[in-house]
């Protein structure tokens, strides 16, 4: 009988070896690039006696491709991903002035086809005094002079940090953080400035605090971060410089980072951040929009 035991298991095993040295064959189908690209562009105000539009420097995008699973555009050191193809984009650069956009259509596999379209905007604001002397401390008695100003994430305050609908007007309608509860997650211990010459860096001292999969995406893959659900807790990231510029939307105040600036939490995007008070001295309430369009994120910061 035992001998019948023996014999079953050296049977069970040997089948057990040969199916673990079976080669796995997987098969992901075709793999086509997207092609056939069409890219249209709508400049927001544009007409027979305005064709570079109205000065906000709005313009609406539309991108379609055969075998398309994704698109992004990328321009002047940005980019939104867009998974419809459309994408509104703001141009800031005082005057009109050509911009190129290229779409980035991604496929099957990640395969990829790209092609650009060249657009004309007119952009005509220019940011009040009393929002350039708060933001990078602006003198108009000295208008040349170099100044910048220091901001952090001001986690004292309740709703310092939140998330609402698209769109929305109450801060944290959806999430409000209480005073100091991302305590330790790579966020509050980051500074931000800007300076007068349209500079943009970002002292993270080692790890900052991000969304997934937009911070993965667009950063790199997290290396040793904390995953706690769609959050990336100290995510190792070192210090960063880029641009920033004022625009005004709608008539609606924004501060524009190009690159991958971000401020607080990184939700990717267009990086762009709409000032929704500066009204306390020394301090903005801000918000922006996620690259997924899923939420609005906010965020409360104060001078250092």
């Amino acid at each position: 009988m035992n001998k019948i035991k023996f014999n079953l298991a050296i049977v069970f095993a040997t089948i057990i070896s040969f199916m673990g040295c079976q080669q796995n064959d997987y098969s992901f189908g075709e793999i086509i690039s997207p092609s056939n690209i069409q890219i249209t562009s709508e400049i927001i105000g544009a007409d027979a006696n305005h064709p570079n539009g109205d000065g906000s420097g709005v313009v609406n995008f539309k991108a379609s491709a055969d075998n398309a699973v994704s698109y992004k555009f990328v321009y002047e050191g940005s980019q939104t991903v867009a998974l419809s193809g459309e994408a509104t984009l703001i141009f800031s650069k005082l005057g009109v002035n050509t911009h190129t956009v290229t779409v980035v259509v991604s496929g099957t596999a990640g395969v990829s086809s790209t092609k650009s379209i060249q657009v004309d905007v007119l952009a005509t604001y220019s940011p009040p005094d009393e929002l350039t002397g708060k933001l990078y401390g602006f003198d108009p008695a000295n208008p040349t002079a170099l100044t910048s100003r220091t901001w952090k994430i001001q986690s004292a305050k309740p709703n310092h940090f939140g998330l609402g609908p698209v769109g929305g007007n109450i801060i944290g309608e959806y999430y409000g953080a209480g005073p100091n509860d991302k305590d330790g997650l790579g966020m509050y211990d980051d500074r931000i400035v800007f300076s007068s010459d349209g500079t943009f860096s970002h002292t993270t001292n080692g790890t900052i605090f991000g969304r997934d999969p937009y911070i993965v995406n667009d950063l790199g893959p997290n290396a040793s971060g904390n995953v706690n659900g769609a959050d990336i807790e100290n995510y190792v990231y070192g210090d960063y410089a880029s641009t920033f510029s004022l625009i005004a939307p709608g008539g609606v105040e924004t501060i524009s980072i190009s690159g991958i600036g971000f401020i607080g939490y990184y939700t990717g995007g267009n990086h762009q951040y709409q000032i929704f008070d500066r009204g306390t001295p020394n301090e903005l309430i801000l918000k922006t929009t996620d690259g997924g369009g899923q939420f609005d994120w906010w965020f409360i910061i104060v001078t250092e």
